[in-house]
């Protein structure tokens, strides 16, 4: 074509009004499949492109969302840079901006939040590292707006009946499969290193353990193996020293993220196995064997909560999404 495609010729392509190319475009659950089909093949082959100012101002939605950009030292502070880039594409893919904004600490993220909600700047959040009595979930929830988290709404009875969508990865599973594994390999004095509870996070992580080497050994794990320390490197690396001094010598370990697996293989050197939580490129430089996140597909199911299947925010409202990891073995 000589000039960028319009909605009169995507519809006259599919043989369709101009209002069901719109409720394909915006509503395509009221639109009859075969329809879709034929809208969606006519957008595709015309490389039809909605105009983002005129939707806008017809919806008055900014098709933006809004995501606090934290700071996270540390080695798995690339999880959560590669989470963005994920969420990005996957909104982009729905026509959707994200606009990224900084707060010191929770309560002042609550401040951004309604900052950017009076000056209608987004039209919902995804919110990222949930904790027990999150005040920023009370909040949204308290003044109807959408959001997402990644991350479970820690402390809730059923997290299955919670009140507000959530997508997280199974940290029980990714642990679980990394202990049954060693055991399988003949380890029998495996250890966990993880954070200081409560944590959400970390305690799905050891529980995964925990069960592992209850279901294959009948017994609880040996004493002085379940090991914590803050989310650091030299700390993880002194937290194992201390438990060699005190006669507690695991023959593998199972950490809750990478940095506390570097810190423990700097203690253990590389004969003990150890496996790491996030696969960070750190760990792929130094050949430590990781539990992965789907990041691509968490940003995907992410957007998919807050959106449905069309191209504007929903009202606010709940479901789940609690997906796989895969342990990725090395050495």
């Amino acid at each position: 074509m000589s000039h960028p495609a319009t909605v009169a010729d995507v519809a006259a392509a599919a043989g369709v009004s101009r209002q069901t190319v719109s409720n394909a475009l915006n509503r395509p659950d009221v639109v009859r499949p075969t329809t879709l089909t034929r809208v969606q093949d006519a957008i595709r082959d015309l490389g039809y492109r909605p105009h983002a100012s005129a939707r806008r101002l017809r919806t008055r939605q900014s098709s933006t969302l809004g995501v606090r950009l934290e700071r996270v030292h540390g080695i798995s502070g690339a999880v959560l840079d590669r989470f963005l880039h994920a969420l990005v594409d996957a909104a982009d893919e729905r026509g959707m901006r994200i606009l990224l904004f900084t707060a010191t600490d929770p309560e002042d993220e609550v401040r951004q939040f309604e900052r950017l909600v009076e000056g209608s700047d987004v039209d919902g959040f995804v919110l990222t590292s949930t904790f027990h009595d999150d005040p920023r979930t009370t909040w949204l929830a308290a003044n109807d707006v959408p959001f997402v988290t990644f991350g479970r709404p820690w402390g809730i009875p059923d997290m299955d009946a919670a009140p507000h969508p959530w997508v997280d990865v199974d940290g029980r599973a990714g642990a679980h499969e990394a202990t049954a594994h060693l055991l399988a390999a003949g380890h029998r004095r495996i250890g966990f290193l993880g954070w200081p509870s409560p944590s959400g996070q970390g305690d799905e992580r050891r529980r995964g353990w925990h069960d592992a080497v209850v279901e294959a050994t009948g017994d609880e794990p040996a004493a002085g193996l379940d090991l914590s320390c803050e989310d650091d490197v030299a700390a993880a690396t002194h937290a194992v020293q201390a438990a060699f001094e005190t006669g507690a010598r695991p023959d593998a370990l199972v950490c809750a993220s990478d940095t506390l697996a570097l810190g423990a293989r700097f203690a253990l050197g590389a004969a003990v196995p150890v496996v790491g939580y996030d696969d960070t490129p750190v760990a792929a430089a130094v050949g430590l064997s990781s539990v992965e996140q789907p990041l691509v597909d968490v940003a995907s199911a992410a957007v998919e909560l807050l959106m449905g299947a069309g191209r504007s925010v929903l009202p606010a409202g709940t479901g789940h999404r609690l997906l796989a990891p895969r342990v990725v073995w090395r050495g």
